[in-house]
């Protein structure tokens, strides 16, 4: 156990449910000026490729909307570290340049990075007929069930929705900066363990001739400012390496705790989110789940979202070893490309 003891950090984010009950407080609505200019930009950047690769902000250029997503970037990283953005119009865009639309959102907001070993930088979030049974399967790939609370392997991490479920698949989020400062007030034992490093499964994508895990601490400090690696299936998956350090009693007692206070009602806020919505998360203060849902495929409802990883450029430094285990996937960028299924008719009138 690291010897020091654990103090609060932050505490000027730590919100609790009944702080963000309204969500007029944690949506911003793109008008119809933002519109315009993201028409704009959208032609802009197809002139220059239609490779998301070869699209930067330069080649998204916007103008009084930058300036709207400068403050949804300082309310994530200074504020509630949450932000739903609403809404593309999607009657009027394909699903290609809706993604490119939000790719280039994405770009005023941070640099995207590699999500896994296929380098995708785009990613698809939908049912891939996969489940927890696959050792090597990732949270993106697996649908239907509920996903509980995590962080993604980024500063930020961003959602748009192509298509809905047919029913269910909530978007929630939780505040991990309020149940860390909760926790140095009645478990500092448990916030300690959490300093020290934990294993990690690396779910079969880890460097050519590499350890098939890593190790990580779920909680640092750098700065004043609290950062959190929290994925408690990958941690637990890593005990199936022997050659992998055991999980102390302890730390398993604190992942436990961390998952159960975020799923208290006090930390958590639920959303729904509709085609077109998109959703930015600080990875490193608020973590991130849904709940179960149901698909109809052949009405034209599979859900399906498109994830961003994203490097802000605004935090002043990180602790050193974050964005360091997965540089390898960076080696070779590229875009998934999972077709969704027919968007589903509009009921008659």
């Amino acid at each position: 156990m690291i010897a020091f003891e654990p103090k609060p950090l932050e505490t000027h984010v730590a919100w609790r449910a009944s702080d963000v009950a309204d969500p007029a407080t944690w949506t911003v609505e793109l008008d119809a000026g933002d519109l315009r200019e993201l028409d704009a930009a959208l032609a802009v950047a197809k002139a220059v490729s239609v490779d998301l690769r070869e699209i930067g902000r330069e080649q998204f250029p916007l103008d009084a909307l930058a300036q709207k997503l400068a403050g949804v970037e300082r309310e994530l990283i200074d504020g509630r570290g949450f932000v739903r953005l609403r809404a593309l119009p999607v009657e009027r865009y394909g699903d290609d340049d809706l993604t490119m639309l939000y790719w280039g959102i994405g770009t005023h907001l941070g640099d995207p990075w590699a999500q896994n070993k296929h380098g995708h930088v785009m990613g698809d979030v939908t049912d891939q007929g996969k489940g927890y049974d696959d050792p090597d399967v990732r949270g993106n790939e697996i649908g239907l069930v509920a996903l509980d609370y995590h962080t993604d392997g980024s500063d930020l991490v961003g959602l748009m929705c192509l298509r809905a479920a047919r029913s269910g698949g909530l978007s929630c989020v939780a505040n991990v900066v309020a149940i860390y400062n909760e926790l140095v007030r009645t478990r500092p034992d448990l916030v300690a363990a959490l300093y020290e490093p934990l294993p990690y499964d690396y779910r079969g994508e880890q460097p050519p001739g590499g350890l098939p895990y890593y190790t990580f601490p779920v909680l640092s400090e750098h700065a004043g400012r609290l950062f959190v690696r929290f994925i408690p299936k990958y941690i637990s998956a890593s005990q199936r390496h022997r050659e992998a350090p055991r999980l102390a009693p302890q730390a398993r007692e604190a992942l436990e705790t961390v998952s159960a206070m975020a799923n208290d009602p006090q930390f958590n806020v639920y959303m729904d989110l509709r085609p077109g919505e998109m959703q930015f998360i600080n990875n490193y203060h608020v973590l991130h789940g849904r709940t179960a849902y149901v698909d109809d495929p052949a009405s034209g409802y599979k859900r399906h979202l498109k994830r961003l990883w994203l490097a802000t450029r605004s935090l002043p430094g990180r602790p050193v070893v974050f964005g360091k285990h997965n540089a390898h996937w960076a080696e070779n960028r590229s875009v998934s490309r999972i077709r969704p299924v027919e968007k589903a008719a509009r009921p008659s009138a």
